[in-house]
């Protein structure tokens, strides 16, 4: 098992900024790869940002130029660099490990007021 603890969420006013953490422990694989995903009041969760066990990042078009990912290996924590935040930006973002299995996180709420 793999828990995921995520912090780093709150209020952000528009072209402002947040910096999310999670950390994993538990049976970590330093081959699988970590990201987070989002989910809007009504919407799917949508990928906004992953990287694989070799730093490759991949990002949603929405997260190109504003966002960065980065993980802490020694510290089985992920990061995501949020700027130039707006209100679309406002949801619950999530944590996810994957492996063999695929962990999430409790979420954490980012809100952007317009």
């Amino acid at each position: 098992q793999v828990q995921l603890v995520e912090s780093g969420g709150g209020l952000a006013q528009a072209g402002g900024s947040l910096r999310l953490s999670c950390k994993a422990s538990g049976r970590i694989d330093s081959f699988a790869s970590m990201g987070w995903y989002r989910q809007a009041p009504g919407d799917r969760r949508e990928l906004v940002a992953s990287m694989s066990s070799n730093d490759i990042p991949v990002y949603a078009e929405s997260a190109e130029g504003r966002f960065t990912i980065s993980r802490d290996n020694a510290k089985s924590t992920v990061y995501l660099q949020m700027n130039s935040l707006t209100p679309e930006d406002t949801a619950v973002y999530y944590c996810q490990y994957s492996d063999e299995t695929v962990y999430w996180g409790q979420g954490t709420q980012v809100t952007v007021p317009s």
